[in-house]
């Protein structure tokens, strides 16, 4: 079994396996809302933790609409 440990980029904290990280998404933005500053588009909401632990915690399922970002060359 491959084990994927990523640093979280606000807490500093070893990531879960499979966890899906947001600022690689395209659907992905930061808002100008204080109080909700993460959005995404492809569901349409903002909140105030990352849209995929949104998700997770809602319906106890990863995001299903992930889509990598395009990289710039």
């Amino acid at each position: 079994m491959k084990i994927v440990l990523e640093y979280g980029f606000m807490t500093g904290k070893k990531a879960r396996h499979g966890e899906i990280s947001c600022f690689k998404c395209r659907y992905f933005y930061i808002t100008y809302d204080s109080h909700f500053p993460y959005g995404c588009r492809a569901v349409g909401f903002k909140s105030h933790r990352m849209p995929s632990r949104e998700m997770y915690a809602n319906s106890g399922m990863e995001c299903q609409l992930f889509q990598k970002k395009d990289e710039k060359q």
